[in-house]
Parts: structure tokens; sequence; C-alpha cells
């Protein structure tokens, strides 16, 4: 059996996936939550095959919760469910180990696949764009301009090189507006650098 832990705050989409799952018989749905805050402890609890994350979450993101997963159950695999095709959600996805990123239209088959995959350690993301994802990091790894920002400032810098505003950056990672303002703020001073634009084209040069 497949064990999955769900975590999405609608209530109805969390409800619709975790009955499309359970009609699978070689699929079981161990636990399920509307939050980041609980998540990892019922996690660690029931130690799945497979966790399903909502990107977007009311206290946090799916990105980060991967990343914590990982990093206390590593034998945990994480799949992204989200309802939007954003590059920089996917990216920091792939960095964050994430075995799959899956759009919430996307067809009830294809989500028992994506889940069924994941399980086997198979990633649905596209190879080339994982290796673009990677090259991107380690780029920035090479550059000692890059070595002062936090992992946090390194995704809202990545936000500002793929051309999105404040608002769209705070959207996709959780963040009020003013918190990602503040960390631009934070960014162009660790950068040595006077705007967002210099920022961006640094960023585009790695």
């Amino acid at each position: 059996m497949i064990r999955v832990f769900v975590v999405d705050d609608h209530e109805l989409v969390r409800r619709g996936v975790v009955d499309l799952l359970e009609r699978e018989p070689d699929i079981e749905v161990v636990g399920e939550s509307d939050s980041a805050k609980h998540t990892l402890g019922r996690i660690m609890a029931t130690r799945p095959d497979v966790a399903l994350l909502d990107v977007r979450l009311p206290d946090g993101n799916g990105i980060d919760l991967c990343r914590e997963i990982l990093e206390r159950s590593p034998d945990t695999r994480c799949l992204m469910l989200t309802a939007y095709d954003d590059e920089q959600a996917l990216y920091s996805a792939v960095l964050a180990g994430a075995m799959g990123y899956v759009l919430k239209d996307i067809r009830g088959s294809g989500l028992v696949e994506g889940v069924r995959n994941a399980s086997r350690g198979i990633s649905s993301i596209n190879a080339a764009l994982r290796k673009a994802a990677m090259a991107r990091m380690r780029a920035k790894q090479e550059d000692p301009r890059f070595e002062t920002l936090t992992e946090r400032e390194h995704e809202v810098l990545t936000g500002v090189a793929d051309g999105l505003s404040n608002r769209q950056i705070g959207a996709e990672l959780g963040l009020a507006e003013k918190t990602v303002k503040n960390h631009m703020s934070s960014i162009l001073a660790k950068l040595g650098l006077q705007s967002r634009t210099q920022a961006a084209l640094l960023m585009k040069k790695v």
C-alpha cells in the first residue's frame, strides 16, 4: 500500500483529493491537514510514503514544508499541488527536493499516477527544468556575492529575476507584500546594489 498524507487548506479540495485517492486499491490516506503548523508532527507520527502538499497555505507554504519534511523524514516523497502554473514556484519546488508539481486542474488519473510515481522515486518534473534549476543553484553558490543571502532571500531574488512584483512574490511564497519589500531591501544592501533591476540583471547572469 502507498501511504499518503494530504495537506490543503480548502476543505472541499482536500476532501475531494482524499476521496479520489481512497478509491484506489493500492493507496491509503493516513492523514490530512489544513495548515503547515500541525503537519510536520503528524507526518512524523504517520511516516507516509508520499506527502501531497498545497503550495499555498494560510500559515506558510508547501515548499518550505517540503524542505522540513525531507530533513526530518527523508524517506517521505513530496508532491506539490497548486492552482497556479508558476515557474518560480516550480524552481523552488525542485530545489526543495519535491518529486512532482501537479496543477489542481489535472485529471484524477493524472494525480493518482503522480502519487504512484512519487512513491517509487520517479520525478514527474521535466528533466530539463530540473537540470536548469540545479545549474542555477550551483551558479549562485559559486558566486561569493550570494553567500550572505538567506534561503528566503534567494527565493525572493529569483522571483524578481522572473519579473514578478512584490505582491506576486508574496502570494507565491505565502508572505505579506511588506515582508517581501523588507527582504528586497536586505538583498540590495547585502549585494551592494541600488535597485531591483540591478538585482534581476545579476541573477540573469548566473
